[in-house]
């Protein structure tokens, strides 16, 4: 025990949280498996329609975890806790908008991705509040780099999600949909610890000069644009082909994205290490390019073998993870991992500009994103088709982040 100890100290902080984010990956892998494995393709649709959705929560949320983050580093004293009374309140107020707006909408959801309840929306909306002060919290910690109890956070809501909606399933003869949306929704409430919010933060009179709160909201405008983009790019194949193709390819088109996904959530964790490190060496006057060279080239070596293996064993990957009922998917598995390996590339050099508050990549990703969603209305006719659309879209996109990348290089 005592050289476990020894050993665990000599890992550094940075080294620990990859490690935890990689078993945080594992473990929401493991939860689709099990959701797919016990429901069958059919009734998987509707569970991965509200994966699909805790996705999307989590761009959204993610707009203010990166702005937390980013000023964590950039604001000290009266400014940190002006700036942190103000973005709780902008993370609250944003999180009941949104969980108003899902609540009033359930019906009409219901209606478009043709699930059998509303109330699975409902239930989801009532907890969609907590998930944007979680998203705060996190940024303190990835802004303090306290990546310890960033670690724990992301922890406590994957075990408890995944322990609980196993639980439910087993021990609850009601609609399989509505248990995934309870226990999605009681993980953000586990997702909640550690924290070291204090209720007085809300009622403190503080004031942000008016210089930085325009600094402040510029970035989060801007930042929550971009995540738009992201919810768009990553999450509307899922939500188009549920509603124009039938349950049963809806679901197996579900299970390809899980597995094909598997680059851009582990690339995430670079994402989490990238912008605090690039926003502390621009505030020294330091060269904050290396850094970009150092996690696009884990990720394109990463890329390049998740590509390689689901090309290889792409029959033998679905049987493992999702059995052979979906095997019918195996021929695209290493097309769609490929359209998502260019799409994490893409996204760490769209990160690490707004982390140096240059947004014209911003722009350049909405617009792909868009073209990404009408091309995907007019090329429906297949899933195959549907797979061919985002490869397209997504080398344009990273050939756009290339080319900016370079233009601004050569400014400097």
């Amino acid at each position: 025990m005592t050289a476990f100890r020894i050993a665990l100290k000599r890992v550094s902080p940075e080294r620990l949280f990859m490690g935890s984010v990689l078993l945080v990956n594992g473990g929401n892998y493991l939860y689709n498996l099990v959701l797919g494995r016990l429901l069958g393709p059919e009734v998987f649709a509707e569970a991965a329609l509200l994966v699909t959705l805790l996705l999307v929560l989590s761009f959204l949320g993610m707009t203010f975890q990166l702005a937390t983050a980013k000023f964590a580093v950039l604001f000290s004293g009266d400014d940190w806790k002006a700036f942190e009374q103000l973005i709780y309140k902008y993370a609250l107020g944003f999180g009941m908008l949104v969980g108003i707006l899902l609540f009033a909408s359930a019906g009409w959801l219901k209606d478009i991705f043709q699930t059998d309840s509303a109330l699975l929306f409902k239930t989801l909306a009532t907890a969609v509040p907590l998930y944007f002060f979680m998203s705060v919290n996190r940024g303190k910690y990835q802004g303090n780099q306290d990546y310890g109890r960033l670690s724990i956070t992301y922890q406590t809501e994957m075990w408890s999600r995944l322990l609980l909606t196993i639980g439910l399933l087993w021990f609850v003869p009601i609609s399989p949909a509505f248990l995934v949306a309870i226990g999605i929704a009681l993980s953000f409430v586990f997702g909640l610890i550690p924290t070291e919010f204090k209720i007085s933060t809300f009622f403190t009179k503080l004031t942000l000069e008016a210089s930085k709160k325009k600094q402040v909201i510029r970035f989060i405008s801007l930042t929550a644009f971009y995540e738009l983009t992201q919810i768009i790019i990553n999450n509307s194949d899922v939500l188009m082909v549920k509603h124009y193709f039938d349950a049963i390819d809806a679901g197996l088109y579900a299970s390809l994205a899980l597995i094909g996904r598997v680059v851009y959530f582990v690339a995430w964790m670079f994402v989490m290490l990238l912008l605090p490190t690039v926003v502390q060496k621009q505030k020294n006057g330091e060269a904050t390019a290396p850094v970009l060279f150092k996690y696009v080239g884990y990720i394109g070596v990463l890329s390049l073998s998740i590509v390689a293996v689901c090309a290889i064993y792409p029959e033998l990957i679905i049987d493992l993870m999702f059995g052979k009922a979906y095997l019918a998917m195996a021929p695209l598995l290493w097309q769609y991992a490929l359209a998502t390996s260019l799409f994490a590339i893409s996204n760490i050099f769209a990160y690490y500009f707004l982390s140096l508050d240059k947004y014209k990549p911003v722009l350049f990703s909405g617009v792909l994103g868009s073209a990404q969603i009408v091309l995907i209305a007019f090329f429906h006719d297949t899933l195959e088709m549907v797979v061919f659309v985002q490869i397209a879209a997504m080398i344009s996109l990273l050939i756009g982040q290339l080319i900016y990348f370079a233009q601004q290089q050569l400014k400097e």
